[in-house]
């Protein structure tokens, strides 16, 4: 397993690492005869159906915003080296303010004792914000009420990996960059009926068409990845929501390392009202290093 270590902290050194990885790029598949395009029924809902896969993907994270909150549960694969651990995250994400809380769940095999083993895998509350990602219960001879922040515009990959979560507002916003987008059919997710998109995003086209709040992580990210193409499969329903989006990182953690592979998957359901999220205050935030179990 490939464990990538970042510092942080204005002025005081904080170490902070989480297994990453990407994968290798995939061939989008062929289309059956329904192009996606046909007119819906008079449902009087969002006309998906009449609209080009490029332009509903570029506008799914406006409609997301539109929808204020969901529910989300994550997932991040990664492999390196012959070695492959699963990351799993849930929690809910407010996509009008940009800002999520997530418990996210370490496996086994990955970084997640202290010196002494006390730590028992504990789950991590990680806090989603533009530019930035708080963890709590990570890290040996961290107190159990602070938190370590990151400056997610510092990171090389913009913490589309880092954290073991994908920010859901930045995999959604990672489709502005889409192209070659073969619309695959319609299928039905938990229920619920949705198309499927496969196509292959361009990073720097995604950081530049990306929100204000995202583009600086976004822009990071194209900057510290070798390889600006992600492939992606995207699920959205009726009425232009994003239910599930699958993106397939690739890169090198070191500049003449092995490749590192991570599939990185996100599912929304429960869309209203998004819930509060409070960021800690500046003295909830810890300064010092984290040690490495």
């Amino acid at each position: 397993m490939v464990v990538q270590q970042y510092r942080y902290g204005g002025g005081a050194r904080a170490a902070c690492a989480l297994a990453v990885a990407g994968v290798m790029a995939v061939t989008a598949g062929c289309s059956g005869e329904d192009d996606g395009s046909a007119a819906e029924d008079g449902s009087g809902q969002r006309a998906v159906a009449a609209q080009r896969p490029l332009d509903l993907l570029g506008q799914a994270a406006d409609v997301l915003a539109e929808a204020g909150g969901a529910e989300a549960r994550t997932s991040m694969e990664t492999a390196a080296g012959g070695t492959r651990v699963t990351i799993r995250g849930q929690g809910s994400y407010d996509f009008r303010k940009q800002v999520g809380r997530l418990k996210v769940a370490l496996p086994e095999d990955a970084a997640g004792t202290d010196a002494a083993g006390a730590d028992g895998h504990r789950p991590i509350t990680e806090l989603l914000a533009p530019g930035a990602l708080y963890m709590k219960n990570r890290g040996a001879g961290v107190p159990d009420d602070k938190w370590v922040r990151i400056d997610t515009t510092a990171l090389k990959d913009g913490n589309l990996v880092t954290g073991g979560v994908t920010d859901p507002m930045a995999a959604a916003e990672l489709l502005r960059g889409a192209a070659d987008v073969t619309y695959v059919g319609k299928t039905e997710l938990a229920g619920v009926t949705v198309r499927h998109y496969r196509g292959v995003a361009d990073l720097r086209r995604a950081a530049a068409a990306a929100s204000p709040l995202s583009r600086g992580a976004l822009s990071a990210a194209a900057k510290g990845f070798s390889n600006d193409a992600v492939p992606f499969d995207a699920y959205l329903d009726e009425d232009g929501r994003l239910r599930k989006v699958r993106h397939r990182f690739s890169f090198s953690s070191e500049a003449d390392g092995p490749a590192v592979s991570v599939v990185s998957t996100l599912l929304l359901y429960g869309f209203g009202a998004p819930l509060p999220v409070a960021l800690p205050d500046d003295e909830d935030i810890y300064t010092g290093e984290i040690q490495q179990g």
